[in-house]
């Protein structure tokens, strides 16, 4: 407990899914966390939670592929809180087409979420990060970015290029201290993948060795160890997977 006292954490999609239970986790272990989420009344359910842990909270409303807005939030975190020790992007969206059937709004929309979000949430935090003298960074891909997902051809991409795109920052931003890691997920019991098919939720189940998809709180731990030292102290430019075994690098 308290690994992360003194710590101040910003998590994008903070409202729901694998966001939430890693802003659970990291007030429990004594963080401020500022919770950046489209959604602000889910986001303020999970900061009420959060603080019953003691931790300092606060809620922004934005939209992580609006540069404006996650540049303002960015800076009212660090009035708030004094400025920013890890950032978590979580945000996402999914949804199962067709790549014979995507159109290019699809795919736009897709890679706007999830892979240009993740680039604004740590171009606008890695500064104050800087300022701090060092920080870390999750960003959370998926294992379809690894190995691929039929009618998940557009996020798959993104994803993709999240893990990319980490590495290129794990490489650039080490010199000022920022260690940045990839959380690459298998599939996992959240809002997120209500817009799957049975069909394909039931065939994705069938190939996973575990045999089960995994919960939220179960890939949160993931996220604290690369947070915290000695834990993540060694781990930069990495990709670590609870996928339930569907993906043995």
């Amino acid at each position: 407990m308290n690994q992360l006292t003194g710590k101040v954490a910003v998590i994008t999609g903070a409202g729901s899914g694998i966001g939430a239970a890693i802003a659970r986790l990291f007030a429990r272990e004594g963080a401020a966390v500022a919770l950046l989420d489209l959604h602000e009344d889910t986001c303020r359910d999970v900061a009420a939670e959060c603080a019953e842990s003691g931790a300092d909270t606060s809620v922004h409303a934005v939209d992580v592929t609006d540069s404006d807005g996650m540049q303002a939030a960015m800076a009212a975190v660090v009035t708030e809180h004094g400025g920013i020790d890890i950032l978590v992007n979580s945000a996402g969206i999914l949804d199962e087409t067709p790549f014979l059937e995507m159109s290019p709004d699809t795919f736009d929309r897709t890679v706007a979420v999830d892979l240009k979000g993740v680039y604004l949430g740590c171009r606008w935090a890695a500064p104050a990060m800087v300022e701090r003298g060092g920080g870390r960074i999750v960003n959370i891909a998926s294992q379809l970015g690894i190995k691929g997902g039929v009618g998940l051809a557009h996020y798959t991409a993104a994803k993709a290029g999240v893990i990319g795109f980490t590495k290129s920052l794990a490489l650039e931003l080490a010199p000022h201290g920022i260690l940045a890691n990839v959380i690459a997920p298998g599939p996992i019991v959240t809002p997120l993948i209500e817009g799957l098919s049975l069909d394909w939720k039931t065939a994705k189940q069938e190939e996973l060795p575990i045999g089960r998809f995994g919960r939220a709180d179960e890939v949160a731990p993931t996220a604290l160890l690369l947070v915290s030292s000695p834990g993540g102290d060694l781990y930069t430019g990495q990709t670590l997977g609870p996928n339930s075994g569907d993906v043995m690098p």
